[in-house]
């Protein structure tokens, strides 16, 4: 039975090229901004509700703005600064997250050399290991973890929250920066191995400076996770211990409609994982453009 193929017209432009075509230059950058402006207007609307009372919330849209810029004040800030509960909150967000950056950044870093560059008995299999811990839900080990903590006696401490996220960043970290020392150039590690360096100076002056851009995503990647997390600090923190995602929800709970302390918190909340994002996005882009080529 034969087939019947369509046969390309000549001088025929298929529609696709045609539409990718229009795509490009202006027309797809304006696509792209139309596209930013969207995303960021929740954001907008959070820091504009931030800056109005209660009452304007409560009577109008935080859109109104624009028109009665007269709503605009600080006090909720001012107030939310004044809270000693939700500056704690968020003293522990930085001693909560830094930590479990640097560690897992740390870490993983030296683990990842080692299963790319050091020959030792069950590498490989050691590897698959890691690999198959990426799958592990977080929710199945809060129970046994927390059993584990109250023995250690460290449940509801800072060092118990920063333990479990480092313990269950590793995996990826080590996966992620495995697969891009990997792809370094033999020649430069056995270079550094001739005059007298050791394997501490080879991951020091080499695999770092060059590994640089996939390590500032993973630090970014990190950050993110452990500073908007909620769920693994309400397990493992108490009331002295709460990071700021905790305060929020807290209050949440307690006071209802309490906008004037929500607002102005969780965009405080929101402002410093973008300060750090865009602070590092030269890296993080680097990160992403070498992973698309290197194997």
């Amino acid at each position: 039975m034969s087939v019947t193929r369509p046969v390309a017209v000549p001088g025929r432009v298929p529609a696709g090229t045609r539409v990718a075509k229009r795509l490009t230059g202006g027309a797809w950058y304006l696509v792209v901004l139309l596209i930013g402006v969207i995303w960021l207007i929740p954001t907008l609307g959070l820091f504009i509700s931030s800056l109005r009372k209660a009452s304007d919330i409560s009577d109008s849209g935080w859109w109104t703005v624009f028109t009665h810029p007269a709503q605009i004040t600080f006090k909720d800030y001012s107030n939310l600064f004044a809270n000693k509960g939700i500056i704690q909150s968020l003293w522990n967000t930085v001693m909560i997250t830094v930590p479990a950056t640097v560690l897992v950044v740390f870490l993983g870093a030296l683990a990842a050399y080692a299963f790319a560059w050091i020959d030792f008995r069950g590498r490989d299999w050691l590897f698959v290991v890691v690999v198959g811990l990426m799958v592990v839900p977080i929710q199945v080990a809060l129970l046994p973890v927390a059993a584990l903590y109250r023995n250690l006696h460290i449940f509801g401490t800072i060092l118990g929250v920063v333990m479990f996220h480092v313990g269950f960043g590793l995996p990826f970290a080590i996966y992620l920066l495995r697969n891009f020392f990997a792809a370094i150039p033999r020649e430069l590690l056995e270079a550094t191995r001739m005059e007298g360096g050791s394997e501490w100076t080879i991951f020091r002056k080499v695999i770092v400076p060059l590994g640089l851009p996939a390590i500032a995503s993973l630090a970014i990647f990190q950050f993110l996770w452990v500073w908007n997390d909620l769920l693994v600090a309400l397990v493992f923190s108490n009331a002295k211990t709460q990071p700021l995602t905790v305060a929020l929800q807290s209050n949440m709970r307690q006071f209802g409609s309490n906008i004037d302390i929500l607002a102005p918190g969780a965009f405080l909340s929101l402002s410093v994982p973008l300060v750090v994002f865009f602070a590092f996005q030269r890296y993080f882009v680097q990160g992403l453009m070498a992973g698309s080529v290197k194997g």
